[in-house]
């Protein structure tokens, strides 16, 4: 349902670009999606990527206090900035480097606070596994890290809006969804039908899945990227609050440092580099100019967030 929400409002977004015209709408989709199917074939493994990321979240996240996950799950930044100077060449300022290390070591203090004092423990009648919810949560770190770099390298070959490119993702996100709801759940949904226990906790999750990331790309677009760093350090503060006041989560303060630190780590990484000297650079001839880096690129275009401006047109627009 996240998915095809998701698609729904990229389609109504294309749509609006085309000014409403119901052909120009669909002779678009149709040479962008089927006619030039080996560009949209490119888009299944991050898709593949992002659904395994999604469930392994949910896993995570059963398994781990709210705000142990949220703190953990910021080592997305650490292996997306990884993979963008292994696959991309990017380079990152001494700054960066720094805050990636303040943020490995911010969450190694809440994870070795975390493993003394939790461990298995049992809610209710559910049991949690620290162990697993540790894996799940750092598997979806890598993983979000590898797809957002390699969506970003797509977004970067081409002049494809964000928009249709979600579109693209959508499709196969759907089709493996489904295959995993039929392969795990398909008896229970044929028994009861597909919208058995759906309430409104279970619609705000699908709601916040399908519209976290476009939220994400409007912040971006029309704020900085420092400003959504503030909103990654305000979310794990709102997650600890709302821990301590649900579940009874203690706030040690090991965890409190930790938090700290990858709070800054997260506004740190976020600043933007030093502007380069007006003036030629010794041993470099006057009609050259410095090479500059284009911004990051991404999810839920990367889970960093960092999606383009759509400077470039779309094909078709």
């Amino acid at each position: 349902m996240a998915e095809l929400l998701k698609g729904a409002t990229c389609l109504l977004l294309i749509f609006l670009q085309k000014r409403g015209s119901v052909k120009q709408f669909a002779l678009f989709l149709y040479d962008s999606v089927v006619l030039q199917y080996v560009d949209t074939l490119k888009l299944a493994v991050p898709s593949l990527i992002y659904t395994l990321q999604n469930n392994l979240q949910y896993v995570a996240i059963s398994n781990l206090p709210a705000a142990t996950f949220q703190v953990t799950y910021q080592l997305k930044i650490l292996t997306t900035a990884v993979f963008s100077v292994l696959m991309l060449r990017k380079s990152l300022s001494r700054l960066q480097w720094l805050s990636l290390l303040l943020l490995f070591a911010g969450v190694a203090i809440v994870q070795v606070e975390q493993s003394q004092t939790g461990g298995e423990s049992a809610v209710g009648a559910a049991r949690q596994s620290y162990a697993v919810g540790l894996a799940a949560v750092l598997i979806s770190c890598l993983s979000s890290g590898f797809a957002g770099v390699y969506f970003e390298k797509i977004l970067k070959g081409s002049s494809a809006s964000v928009w249709l490119r979600n579109v693209q993702l959508g499709i196969f996100g759907t089709l493996l969804g489904l295959l995993g709801m039929w392969w795990a759940e398909g008896a229970a949904v044929a028994g009861r039908g597909f919208f058995h226990g759906y309430g409104p906790l279970v619609w705000g999750v699908i709601l916040n899945q399908a519209f976290g990331g476009l939220l994400v790309a409007v912040v971006v677009k029309y704020a900085d990227n420092i400003l959504k760093g503030f909103a990654t350090s305000l979310s794990i503060v709102a997650s600890t609050v709302a821990s301590v006041h649900l579940f009874g989560f203690r706030l040690d303060p090991p965890f409190a440092l930790g938090a700290s630190m990858v709070i800054g780590a997260v506004y740190m990484y976020s600043l933007p580099k030093a502007a380069a000297p007006l003036g030629p650079p010794e041993g470099r001839s006057h009609h050259q100019e410095p090479a500059t880096l284009p911004p990051p690129l991404g999810k839920e275009a990367s889970e960093l967030g960092y999606l383009p401006k759509l400077a470039c047109k779309e094909k078709g627009s």
